[in-house]
């Protein structure tokens, strides 16, 4: 699954720089999250880098955008070119 911000986001602007594949991005209100640049930093990290950062707790998984790890992996030599 890729993730999400809710709208008890306080534009906090912690998130945007800890993604490594610029997945996230100021909204009209809040920040976004592109579903198809995140892959919950697979690849990059153990775990997903905006939700460590976020004080808040606000960035839970998009039940939208269902995706296994295989799947986030792939996503992830895409984006990065790495074979």
């Amino acid at each position: 699954m890729a993730l999400m911000i809710t709208n008890e986001c306080i534009n906090c602007d912690v998130c945007e720089p800890a993604c490594p594949n610029s997945a996230i991005f100021q909204g009209e209100e809040i920040y976004e999250i592109n579903p198809d640049l995140c892959t919950e930093c697979v690849g990059h990290y153990d775990k997903p880098q905006c939700q460590s950062v976020c004080p808040i707790d606000c960035i839970p998984l998009n039940p939208n955008v269902v995706e296994t790890k295989e799947q986030l992996l792939n996503k992830y030599y895409l984006l990065t070119a790495v074979k």
